[in-house]
């Protein structure tokens, strides 16, 4: 009995083995996740150096949709992939004491911070250009935004809009999303 109730938990849920551990301040931790001074500016001469790109993710404990990313989205291979190879991934707590010093060198706890640049869900995740100005803020750098939880073909496709620098074109994120999903076939 008690191995027919084991083997219907492990099928109910196949995912839950997948995500990420959570540390000790209740987050999901990620291998791909750095662990930094949260320097942003220092965190962006490192992403640069290893040729990936810059994104913060601001997450808090407890969050629903935090876990739904690290059990049903961020474990996907081509996605795992995406993010060990290509981008340098900073966590943020939204209600944390850590300090955090922004690009125009402004030094604030997390949770002072995050409502500087006005997040106000989690998972929010913020990516950045290879070159950010001095005096800019990490709202004002960012070239894209994802706030919430999406699925599988919405989170690879803006991984690799970001990647294509497709901010830089004339192809925003809406319109390449839905190319990609109908060259592809891809009911999400």
């Amino acid at each position: 009995m008690l191995k027919q109730l084991f083997t219907a938990a492990l099928v109910s849920f196949p995912l839950l083995s997948s995500a990420a551990p959570l540390g000790d301040d209740g987050l999901h931790k990620a291998d791909w996740m750095r662990d930094t001074f949260k320097d942003l500016r220092e965190d962006l001469e490192e992403a640069n150096a290893e040729g990936k790109r810059l994104m913060i993710i601001i997450e808090q404990r407890g969050c629903i949709y935090c876990r739904k990313m690290h059990e049903d989205v961020f474990p996907v291979p081509e996605i795992d992939a995406i993010l060990n190879d290509q981008f340098f991934v900073v966590q943020i707590n939204m209600f944390g004491d850590v300090e955090v010093t922004d690009f125009d060198g402004t030094t604030l706890s997390e949770k002072d911070m995050v409502g500087r640049w006005n997040a106000l869900f989690t998972p929010t995740m913020m990516f950045f250009p290879t070159e950010v100005a001095e005096d800019a803020t990490a709202t004002q750098a960012a070239v894209a935004n994802m706030p919430g939880a999406f699925g599988k073909w919405t989170t690879q496709n803006l991984l690799n809009w970001v990647l294509e620098e497709g901010y830089l074109g004339d192809e925003g994120f809406q319109k390449y999303h839905a190319r990609i999903i109908q060259e592809q076939g891809i009911t999400e």
